[in-house]
């Protein structure tokens, strides 16, 4: 039997752990290439998109599919007090943009902050109504909220540009911003599932009229977690329309909530390390199998290039993982260092047989 380590001791190695993080984070900073750079970006933007809806699907138990909708609330309210006047005055052709958008022009920081309380606004209009339903039901509701929020602004032109979305915007997302809001969004939902509103959520996901009757607000718990969800979801978007410099209403599909969807699944419905480690295997694996859309030669076989194939790769991957793995790669246990000290102790007796 393994002795547990001492609170001190996981204190340090969890500090120790972040400052090595922050040491690769500033080395990729510097050295890395654009494309390394982009990747890594991506990987805490997905972290933070993945985390959030873990927080709702499989802490809670809600069965959400609208999480495009919060993303594009938080994208659109971030670019609309970032832009420059100058450049909203060019982009807006058809209509003008509405006051007081149009005078407005925020840092960045306080901008990620509004659009993140913007979609926790919309979650709690969004949740009051629609978590009155249950199961299929749910689902279907929040499925029609987020692509309710999409055809809106493909109309809304004198707040979204429409169809022809929004190019130009600054890009102020890097390494420390994307990172950072991934650090917080891990500790703040960490924070919350190991006090006593994450176990009267996860008593909710167990058998909600069992919570109910023990005396659990279940619906006021499961409005909270939307809210806290969907703010975390503004703050990805708002982090990832400043990446990729160009938004359009095309860009929030529910194929976008279907992505954060597989990361959750594959970790791990129910673990926040089990969602970090899918975003991180999704959007490598993505990356990775770019290289099946365009022509390569294996030895005396010249092949094509199909364009779509890596996501009939991955696609078949993640099948295979889910038929080994049905409850993703971590279940709904969490990486901890005590886990990590019991495997090494394991591999260490099993080296010296």
């Amino acid at each position: 039997m393994v002795k547990k380590l001492s609170v001190r001791t996981k204190t340090i190695l969890t500090i120790l752990f972040v400052a090595l993080v922050a040491l690769l984070i500033v080395i990729a900073d510097r050295k890395a290439s654009d494309y390394l750079v982009l990747i890594l970006n991506l990987i805490a933007i997905n972290i933070v998109f993945a985390v959030s809806l873990n927080l709702i699907n499989g802490i809670t138990g809600i069965f959400s599919l609208g999480h495009a909708g919060f993303i594009a609330i938080g994208a659109y309210t971030s670019v609309l007090l970032t832009l420059p006047i100058e450049q909203k005055e060019m982009s807006y052709l058809i209509k003008p943009l509405i006051y007081p958008f149009n005078r407005i022009e925020l840092p960045f920081l306080p901008a990620v902050l509004i659009a993140g309380l913007v979609s926790a606004g919309f979650g709690y209009l969004v949740a009051a109504p629609s978590l009155r339903l249950i199961g299929d039901y749910l689902a279907i509701a929040t499925l029609g909220l987020g692509e309710t929020i999409r055809v809106i602004a493909n109309n809304a032109w004198s707040i979204t540009n429409g169809a022809l979305g929004l190019k130009g915007i600054p890009p102020y997302t890097n390494l420390y911003w994307s990172w950072g809001w991934a650090l917080i969004t891990v500790v703040a939902v960490a924070s919350l599932v190991s006090s006593s509103y994450g176990r009267a959520l996860k008593a909710i996901r167990e058998d909600s009229i069992a919570a109910k009757a023990m005396g659990i607000n279940v619906f006021s718990h499961q409005v909270m977690s939307f809210v806290v969800g969907s703010f975390f979801a503004g703050v990805g978007g708002a982090l990832w329309a400043h990446l990729i410099t160009t938004i359009d209403p095309k860009s929030f599909t529910f194929t976008k909530t279907f992505e954060i969807l597989i990361m959750v699944v594959l970790g791990g419905l129910g673990s926040i390390s089990g969602s970090i480690i899918g975003a991180a295997i999704y959007t490598v694996g993505l990356e990775f199998l770019r290289v099946l859309e365009s022509p390569f030669k294996v030895w005396f076989i010249n092949y094509p290039g199909v364009p779509g194939m890596r996501m009939v790769v991955l696609s078949v991957l993640l099948i295979v993982l889910m038929l080994f793995w049905q409850r993703g790669i971590m279940g709904r246990n969490e990486l901890s260092w005590d886990l990590v000290a019991s495997s090494f102790s394991k591999f260490k007796r099993g080296g010296k047989r």
